[in-house]
């Protein structure tokens, strides 16, 4: 017996031609739309037994948002998500939401169709080798990129961390000294010292590596610690 579904996804083409493919298999497709943020409402009011839900980003918060009013407002209705190999917490997330199924994105329609009707008799559709890689990488988990940000801040003493942010809003040798309350010769050495360990050759360079990193903000952060804004020495 055919599965009376809704698919969704964000790119229009990909759902009709899944729903096309479908429909050919004696599925009756309810529905077939973009984008997946809507999947909720339409899901609401045609309550199909089944909701293909296609994303390309499994990881961004929120992705799973439309899964979890879904089982809120229609909870006999089983989500199975299509989308890419994500790290372990986009499964996890799909789950968590409520989500009956995880199948990739680029698997055979047979494959599909039997997630389908796994997720309608009420069983969690995952591919066995889907579940092992993401225990894999959640017991071994890859090591992180360096935070540039973090990077940069541990190179400059509390002092010339201040000195970059009053850069950054625009102030001059002479302000700067002002408002730290040190001698003129004192700000331009400062000064001089962040240039030369960013690694940039002038004011601006450096206003702009510091806010394209982040770095602005994360020094804002450390500020409640007395990093910044004249607590460490000169």
């Amino acid at each position: 017996m055919g599965v009376r579904l809704v698919v969704v996804d964000d790119h229009r083409l990909l759902a009709e031609a899944l729903a096309s493919a479908l429909k050919l298999r004696g599925h009756r497709v309810l529905a077939a739309t973009a984008p997946a943020a809507g999947a909720a409402e339409l899901v609401v009011n045609r309550a199909p037994e089944v909701c293909l839900l296609g994303t390309a980003a499994p990881a961004e918060p929120g992705t799973f948002d439309p899964v979890a009013r879904i089982k809120r407002e229609r909870p006999q209705v089983a989500v199975v998500v299509l989308g890419p190999v994500p790290n372990p917490r986009g499964i996890a997330a799909a789950f968590a939401a409520g989500a009956s199924g995880y199948v990739r994105h680029d698997e055979r329609i047979e494959g599909v169709e039997r997630a389908m009707l796994k997720a309608r008799a009420g069983e969690a559709a995952i591919a066995p080798q889907l579940l092992q890689g993401a225990f894999t990488e959640l017991l071994n988990p890859a090591a992180q990129p360096d935070d540039e940000a973090a990077r940069l801040l541990r190179m400059l003493t509390p002092r010339e961390v201040e000195v970059l942010v009053r850069i950054a809003e625009g102030e001059d040798t002479r302000l700067i000294a002002a408002g730290m309350d040190i001698a003129p010769s004192t700000a331009r050495t400062h000064v001089q010292r962040v240039l030369m360990k960013l690694d940039v050759c002038s004011r601006l360079e450096a206003a702009a590596l510091a806010a394209r990193t982040g770095l602005l903000e994360r020094a804002a952060g450390e500020a409640g610690g007395g990093a910044v804004r004249g607590e460490g020495p000169d």
